[in-house]
């Protein structure tokens, strides 16, 4: 039961922030037109690593904050301001249709070239913040401070509860990011590409929101008398 309670309030926090669907639309204006092979190569690295750094994240993210003397409300307004930035970026690009055929003219080296790029690129940014950013971090210290308990079976059980909640998102994130291509076409292009402009722009006030949580509680500490 503790398991069981743990993965539904842990699966119920992660699931809007690292939105597997929304995160695959800002994935695909980001690698654009690749072949099929490289977004299941790309999607599986990146569930993997998202898989690797959450679990990580839930065991020792305290510690480690506590370690650099960083606090929360430093880590959302840092993220905040990334994953802004991202959500810019996302939404001042061309248009994906000139980007297509520009891509076609490329040459097979050209291609090997921008899989090499890409996979460089696995943890920072698709895996971190495009996934699972700041806000997803934050949710996960929360999740697992409510889950703690004295009792180290519970404790145990809660731990497996929350990783169990963690892989179940990543395979979600694999699926979405690997079929990203197929999914869009179900949809016009032209639609498509509004989505993921609104999408985008959603991701922008996600990381101003963030950041302005962050903010707002370092202020009211300087003013605090």
């Amino acid at each position: 039961m503790a398991v069981l309670n743990s993965f539904l309030i842990a699966f119920s926090a992660l699931l809007p922030l690292i939105n597997p669907l929304g995160s695959a639309l800002v994935f695909l204006g980001l690698v654009g037109d690749a072949p099929s092979k490289l977004y299941h190569s790309l999607a599986r690295r990146v569930a993997i690593n998202n898989i690797i750094f959450l679990t990580v994240f839930e065991l020792l993210g305290a510690t480690i904050l506590n370690f650099f003397g960083i606090s929360l409300p430093i880590v959302q307004f840092a993220g905040g301001m990334v994953i802004a930035a991202m959500g810019w970026s996302v939404l001042n690009e061309q248009d994906a249709s000139a980007g297509s055929r520009k891509k076609q003219e490329e040459t097979e080296v050209r291609d090997d070239t921008r899989a090499r790029d890409y996979e460089q690129k696995v943890f920072y940014p698709f895996t971190f913040p495009i996934t699972s950013g700041p806000g997803t971090l934050v949710a996960l210290l929360t999740v697992t401070a409510h889950n703690s308990s004295q009792i180290l079976s519970k404790n145990i059980m809660a731990h497996i509860g929350v990783f169990l909640a963690i892989v179940v998102l990543s395979v979600l994130v694999y699926v979405c990011y690997a079929y990203a291509p197929k999914i869009t076409k179900v949809i016009p292009p032209s639609t498509a590409h509004g989505i993921l402009r609104v999408i985008a722009f959603i991701l922008l006030c996600i990381g101003v929101q963030i950041a302005w949580n962050g903010l707002s509680v370092l202020i009211a500490e300087v003013i605090r008398p």
